[in-house]
């Protein structure tokens, strides 16, 4: 007896695991169940799929069994890999979204520190300038070009200590002579 029944299962060109059970049924009649699976797929959904049931003489059978599970078979074999699909891009969203997540806490952790450099910073001008120290004050206030949102603040500030400068940057307001 020759028989083609692996060669035909081989040619549906499908990743995943077969089960196959007969049962005799009353006279010449079977029962053939025909469960297709695939144990790599992480979702449970995969142990919804329902077995194919085929009913018949073995001659019906024999004529007519890949005819009835072929699209079937390859029906669920592409559900399996858009399920694995959807589950490989679910994972990255979550990776990224973490990375996503981390970044922004990241930022605003920076953010912070920046603020602190900014608020310390200014202080210092500020006591420089109760000191009568106009240039050293001028100097402690931050660039404006790393505190965009502080860039109006930042110029008007150093525009009133520069206003508070000695006509003569070399001389000192409190001694009269000259270099």
């Amino acid at each position: 007896m020759v028989t083609n029944f692996f060669k035909s299962i081989l040619s549906l060109q499908v990743a995943g695991n077969w089960k196959i059970n007969i049962a005799k049924e009353d006279g010449d009649k079977l029962i053939v169940s025909v469960l297709f699976f695939n144990d790599t797929i992480g979702d449970d959904a995969r142990k919804k799929v329902p077995p194919i049931l085929l009913k018949g003489t073995a001659e019906e059978l024999d004529n007519g069994f890949f005819e009835a599970i072929t699209e079937p078979v390859q029906d669920t074999a592409k559900l399996f890999a858009n399920m694995e699909q959807f589950l490989k891009e679910k994972e990255q969203a979550k990776v990224s979204s973490q990375m996503e997540k981390d970044n922004i806490l990241k930022m605003g952790k920076e953010k912070a520190e920046m603020q602190k450099q900014y608020e310390s910073a200014m202080k210092k001008a500020e006591e420089l300038e109760t000191a009568g120290k106009f240039k050293e004050a001028w100097m402690k206030v931050p660039p404006a070009d790393l505190y965009p949102e502080y860039k109006d603040i930042i110029h008007s500030r150093r525009a009133e200590l520069a206003d508070k400068f000695p006509v003569d940057l070399f001389n000192d307001p409190n001694n009269e002579k000259s270099c």
